[in-house]
């Protein structure tokens, strides 16, 4: 898998590497060594809490690797849709919480002295055309205390219509932050959580009981009850990093999905974009449309790296940050940033850290996991449903026409093999790799991803290698069928 730059240019901490065995207890148990959930036990245990970190993988390898990195309340245009959703008391909640996110990132690299490259930049969503939904959305951020401006003035190698700043926003690198707070605490990697049980986490060779459970695995783990799955799906991104491009003070994003994202690095130019849903890729070629851009935008620069990221989209583009489920006494869950993770992530360490400590947090009322807004979800609902329909009825009653002998090397695909539909991969020596394609999360067909050689789920975002190893949640192991070498015409099992 391609790695970020900040994967390239961070020295992982010296962590415990071995994973957590035998009866343990403390007073939370975390789930998930990303940003949500280090800050989250970072906070807890400087209120005095006993905190233990259970991570499937490595720390910060997961979402927190691939972010772009922007700290920032401007969340592309929600404020004027908030406020039509929910009503201008709970989206100013959701302003507020954000704001004050950004200045608890500064407040926490001043004190800690944390070297990572953390910066104040102004952030501005452009548009090419019509600037009426700019308008807009500048009037309900002003109305929520947001001082937002319009402008038509950028350093952007193109011209625009329009383009709407929030001053004092931020960007760091956000694994030397999160590497900084990690060596603070007790983290055990590789010890992946398969199971919740009242205040008592299951794990391979172990259980640790706690008072309190943290979920912060960026997909929660844990069908029912909660029933996440049916409110939310998930979306891949992709960035390529430039040199020899012109400085960049601000921070861009187009105001349409399908735009393009500007952010600098490190003398580099993060240029994001070419996104899709999880599982909708099936042609791939998402880097060379952004490397194509990056050609016509800036033809000196010259691409230092490349690498994709996934988020959690909410049915109303509001996070779940709260109570897991009313029956679930004392866990709790942060999930759904809406590709705003990094000032998600601080907005969830300060509402679960108060409630689990008992203490009132005027912004939480917005975030709560139960709630139910027709007018801001029900769209979004209906095409996730239909989108779940369609992926298990595939995989129960289609049959591919394919075989192996359609695949030529490099390529990938559901085919038809000893009369039966398997996932299959050749690669360039023409060994074949065979999976299921029957995703174990929920059922639904798998879909190959040429792009990274990938086995992707459309319903609910879960990936695979091209061997069935897990990549991405909610799956909680992998999908292997068998793994078969191709030698002489004759597969043959390894």
């Amino acid at each position: 898998m391609m790695k970020s730059i900040w994967q390239t240019e961070t020295v992982p901490p010296v962590s415990k590497p071995e994973p957590l065995r035998g009866m343990n207890r403390a007073d939370v148990a975390v789930i998930g060594a990303g940003m949500a959930g280090v800050l989250t036990a970072y906070e807890l245990q400087s209120r005095g809490a006993k905190v233990v970190v259970l991570e499937r993988g490595r720390i910060g390898n997961g979402v927190t690797a691939g972010t772009t990195a922007k700290i920032t309340s401007q969340h592309r245009l929600i404020y004027d849709r908030l406020i039509s959703g929910f009503g201008v008391e709970k989206a100013a909640q959701y302003a507020q919480a954000n704001q004050r996110a950004i200045r608890q990132y500064a407040a926490l690299v001043k004190s800690k002295k944390i070297d990572c490259d953390f910066e104040r930049r102004p952030a501005f969503v452009y548009a090419r055309g019509d600037t009426e939904k700019l308008e807009r959305e500048m009037r309900a951020a002003v109305r929520l205390g947001i001082p937002a401006t319009l402008t038509d003035r950028t350093e952007l190698p193109f011209s625009v219509a329009g383009a709407l700043c929030f001053p004092e926003q931020a960007q760091f690198n956000p694994l030397r932050f999160l590497y900084a707070l990690a060596r603070e605490l007790t983290i055990y990697e590789n010890t992946p959580v398969w199971n919740i049980e009242g205040n008592t986490v299951s794990f391979r060779g172990g259980k640790l009981r706690a008072q309190a459970v943290v979920v912060a695995t960026h997909y929660p783990i844990v069908n029912s009850p909660g029933y996440y799955f049916l409110r939310m799906h998930q979306k891949r991104s992709y960035v390529v990093a430039l040199s020899g491009t012109p400085p960049l003070e601000g921070m861009y994003l187009d105001e349409k999905e399908s735009g393009l994202s500007f952010r600098e690095a490190d003398g580099l130019l993060l240029l994001g974009g070419a996104g899709h849903r999880t599982g909708k890729n099936t042609e791939g070629g998402n880097y060379g449309r952004l490397i194509r851009n990056a050609g016509i935008l800036y033809p000196q620069a010259s691409v230092r790296a490349m690498w994709s990221a996934q988020d959690c989209i909410t049915a109303d583009g509001v996070p779940f940050i709260g109570e897991y489920a009313s029956s679930m006494s004392r866990v709790f869950v942060a999930t759904g940033f809406n590709k705003w993770g990094m000032t998600g992530a601080m907005v969830a360490a300060s509402l679960l850290s108060d409630k689990i400590t008992g203490k009132e947090n005027a912004y939480a009322p917005v975030f709560s996991p139960r709630r139910f807004p027709v007018r801001a979800s029900a769209g979004n609902l209906t095409a996730d449903s239909a989108q779940a329909v369609m992926g298990l009825g595939e995989q129960m009653l289609h049959l591919p026409s394919r075989t192996l002998d359609n695949l030529s090397p490099g390529q990938g695909g559901v085919v038809r093999y000893d009369g039966r539909k398997v996932g299959a991969y050749k690669d360039e020596k023409g060994q074949v790799f065979l999976v299921s394609t029957r995703c174990p999360h929920l059922g639904c067909e798998l879909k190959w991803n040429p792009e990274e050689k990938t086995w992707d789920c459309p319903c609910h975002g879960s990936r695979f290698d091209f061997r069935g190893r897990l990549l991405d949640a909610p799956a909680r192991h992998g999908n292997v069928n068998r793994r078969t070498a191709l030698a002489n015409g004759v597969i043959k099992n390894k």
